[in-house]
């Protein structure tokens, strides 16, 4: 099997080349990635000399990069590419209409010229909105996203449904929640807390840190996606969680517990504009209809994490530090 994988160079869609590869010895990955600033081929070093493995350097908003590479011929795209920090969406949000919207509607009129045979839409639970302190997102909820990230997100979904509808395109897309683990951008709030506190600096929580979230560590993620590749079906969403749902102040006294480091270090700071208050995801679906179940425990993951970020300095504070952006602009730059 061919796969395309978009935003591989980023932290789940590294994860999930790196998964697929080692359970799969006869597919094939193509990662295309823009590499901006949280696409990192450091996190890919231990792949590089895999032959069934390829980078391509390129925007999906690009159509010409886009025809040029699906002419190899593709079986699945696998579409990870997405502007999604929140915060940045807050300062501008241009980036990520063109990359969330724009690109997503690229690849989708691709895969319809180039007969890709599945397309996987990596979404997120933010689509949703808000939830009160009861209840769950189903797939069947609506589309309430509150800020600029999780409309771009929203506005991908809307059209992936379009080219299912439409143009009869085998398309699925997923919902995940937040996710965490090896090769995580430092500015996210898990390998922040984890790197600060390493470096016994001040870890920013945003209000009163009361906001939820759902967790889920990335390898259970991928290892959903890929049951879907093989099983699921074209024309539905399924929404993937870990159902570890706790508060963000809970979480980060966890993580410095398990680090042995103290809490004076957590500093509350203004709130974000139009913070949901509370995600949570009804996963029944995948479960039921596809058999997947989580094979990583909330404890488990957040340990395997700790010790990953531990062992791995160099790799972070170079993220930190900017330098592997500088590195990876002169190499790439003629590309």
């Amino acid at each position: 099997m061919k796969v395309l994988v978009t935003g591989g160079a980023g932290f789940i869609g590294s994860n999930f080349i790196r998964y697929v590869l080692s359970r799969h010895p006869d597919w094939e990955i193509t990662n295309l990635d823009k590499l901006t600033y949280a696409g990192n081929l450091d996190s890919l070093r231990d792949v590089d000399s895999c032959p069934r493995y390829l980078f391509v350097k390129g925007d999906i908003a690009n159509r010409k990069v886009v025809d040029k590479v699906l002419k190899q011929g593709f079986d699945v795209i696998v579409n990870f590419a997405a502007e999604s920090h929140v915060d940045r969406s807050i300062i501008d949000s241009s980036p990520f209409i063109k990359t969330n919207v724009q690109g997503t509607q690229v690849l989708l009129e691709g895969a319809r010229q180039h007969g890709v045979k599945l397309f996987l839409h990596i979404s997120t639970d933010e689509v949703y909105g808000s939830l009160g302190t009861e209840g769950k997102f189903t797939e069947e909820s609506p589309l309430l996203p509150n800020s600029p990230y999780a409309a771009s997100k929203a506005a991908a979904d809307c059209l992936c449904r379009a080219y299912y509808r439409t143009y009869g395109l085998p398309v699925i897309i997923t919902r995940c929640s937040n996710n965490y683990g090896p090769f995580q951008f430092p500015e996210k709030l898990i390998p922040l807390v984890i790197t600060n506190a390493l470096e016994d600096k001040s870890i920013p929580i945003y209000g009163n840190g009361l906001n939820v979230r759902d967790w889920i560590y990335v390898a259970d993620h991928c290892q959903a996606l890929d049951l879907i590749i093989q099983q699921g079906k074209p024309g539905e969403i399924y929404n993937i969680g870990g159902n570890n749902n706790t508060t963000n102040l809970e979480l980060v006294k966890y993580i410095l517990n398990i680090m042995g480091k103290p809490r004076s270090l957590i500093t509350f700071v203004s709130d974000r504009p139009g913070h949901d208050r509370r995600y949570a995801l009804d996963t029944t679906k995948i479960r039921q209809q596809l058999h997947w179940k989580l094979t990583t425990s909330f404890e488990e993951g957040l340990r395997r994490t700790i010790q990953w970020y531990l062992e791995n300095e160099s790799w972070w504070r170079k993220i930190k530090s900017g330098e592997y952006i500088k590195y990876y602009h002169r190499m790439y730059s003629q590309t």
